[in-house]
């Protein structure tokens, strides 16, 4: 696998030769080997031309967008290589028999239900008294097997986080006095915290999908929309609990991330770059992380871990095996 690169600072990307080259405003130069590069992530003002573009459609780069508030603006998807018209058929199959959907949108809550659980357990292991927070999301996930529509498991979901959430002001050890979940826009630092983690697990899905043959566009939990790509957020609902939200809790209790990190007379909706940067630079190394796979029995790392959903949920698509979410065993 190759590298995700980051950029920063303003200024132009180019193709040069065989070869990416970044310029920054001042004029200094960094070629950087296209070969190595697996997505490219912009979070500064940046120029580039189609033939840029084209030379990245050629090797398969997504490349994804963010504002100047850490918000996800979108993502530059090349060409699909790996087009499967029976696939296609199969996933609109699975998303308009609706006995079919719930079946799928069940077992993504299950397994998000699950880590986020797992992740209760683990805190109050170690002196953080979660135990009634966990007592309340075990009675909720237990209506999930029973649950008939989409919208009733949305709302089981909902209850679900809203418990867990709670706990966080137990497990954080800074006074966050965190009370509720708000995105549009994020209201305050743990908000925008969570926002900024989410958006890049929601990219990092993205160019994982695009390296296999589904269309990212439909989904069976996140209602299927225009601007957006709805399988993504699916999939992200197993991965925020093992990958977002341990490594927000490891930046907080670290003191790595704290109220200085954000622009205060934004009311915390912006993070400055140094401390963006630092969340990027710690989820990679998150995603470089590896444990032995049960399944394949080799050691596999985070990232490739999303692969491997996406490959799962082709296997349920095409009735080679039922789909089952990741979930955290340790």
């Amino acid at each position: 696998m190759g590298q995700s690169f980051y950029v920063y600072n303003n200024g132009d990307l180019r193709r040069k030769d065989n070869t990416l080259q970044f310029t920054n405003a001042e004029g200094e130069k960094r070629d950087i080997p296209i070969e190595r590069i697996e997505d490219i992530y912009v979070m500064a003002e940046m120029t580039f031309n189609t033939s840029f573009l084209s030379y990245l459609s050629q090797y398969g780069i997504p490349i994804h967008f963010f504002n100047y508030y850490n918000y996800y603006t979108g993502s530059f998807y090349p060409k699909e290589k790996l087009l499967a018209g029976q696939l296609l058929v199969k996933q609109v199959e699975h998303y308009t028999d609706y006995d079919k959907r719930i079946i799928l949108a069940r077992k993504f809550i299950e397994a998000a239900a699950d880590n986020i659980y797992r992740n209760l357990r683990y805190y109050n292991g170690r002196g953080k008294d979660v135990s009634g927070y966990m007592s309340e999301v075990d009675d909720l996930r237990k209506k999930i097997p029973s649950s008939e529509s989409v919208e009733e498991l949305m709302g089981i979901e909902g209850n679900i986080r809203k418990q867990y959430y709670a706990a966080w002001n137990v497990i954080v050890d800074q006074e966050i006095h965190f009370e509720k979940r708000v995105m549009h826009p994020p209201d305050n630092m743990i908000n925008s915290l969570i926002s900024f983690v989410n958006a890049l697990i929601y990219a990092k899905i993205l160019s994982e999908i695009y390296r296999t043959q589904l269309n990212p566009t439909i989904s069976y939990l996140h209602e299927p929309g225009v601007r957006r790509f709805s399988l993504c957020l699916d999939l992200a609902e197993v991965f925020k609990p093992l990958i977002g939200d341990r490594l927000i809790f490891s930046l907080l209790n670290r003191r790595q991330i704290t109220e200085d990190s954000f622009t205060k007379e934004l009311n915390f909706l912006h993070l400055k770059k140094a401390s963006s940067a630092l969340i990027a630079r710690e989820l990679e190394e998150r995603m470089k992380k590896t444990i032995m796979h049960r399944g394949l029995g080799r050691q596999v790392s985070y990232q490739y871990l999303m692969r491997l959903e996406a490959y799962k949920l082709i296997k349920h698509l095409i009735g080679e095996k039922e789909y089952e979410g990741f979930k955290i065993w340790w």
